[in-house]
């Protein structure tokens, strides 16, 4: 028996410009684009909007290391996004190592014939639903959730 939790998941990819946002159904067969959310300050709300609709379970974020593993300027800023994300709704985050699934992305929309030029409305949605498959897959295949978590009360002092 699997130790998969059931639950809709949503794969959030965060970027300078645009959060692309991914969804898999509560089996976790799945994971689909849903939408790129322009990166303002009326993104975290639009994306709890789309939490709420779709009662999900928790938040994957992708966590942008080098390919050494170790921190960039982008990892801290998906970090603090995710941070801000679980302190508004509510439903925990896993914060997951998506080295190259932006260029996986590429490369797969490269692939079905589309350039990087008009691919940057959904490349940011493909990068997400990369990095949730990968993230829902690694839990079936392992029986453990992927990622880690952030502390609910990460603000606070210890």
């Amino acid at each position: 028996m699997s130790g998969f939790r059931r639950g809709v998941r949503l794969g959030i990819d965060v970027g300078r410009a645009r959060v692309g946002v991914a969804r898999c159904d509560p089996d976790g067969m799945l994971a689909v684009p849903v939408e790129t959310v322009q990166r303002n300050e009326t993104a975290i709300d639009r994306i709890a909007t789309i939490a709420e609709d779709y009662d999900v379970l928790e938040f994957v974020v992708g966590l942008p290391v080098n390919l050494m593993g170790a921190d960039t300027a982008s990892t801290t800023d998906s970090r603090e996004f995710a941070a801000v994300l679980q302190t508004r709704t509510g439903t925990p985050v896993r914060l997951v190592d998506e080295r190259l699934s932006t260029v996986t992305a590429h490369a797969a929309l490269r692939s079905s014939g589309r350039t990087q030029k008009n691919s940057r409305s959904i490349v940011d949605q493909i990068a997400a639903v990369v990095l949730l498959q990968q993230a829902i897959d690694t839990e079936k295949s392992t029986g453990n959730p992927p990622g880690a978590t952030i502390p609910l009360d990460e603000e606070s002092p210890r």
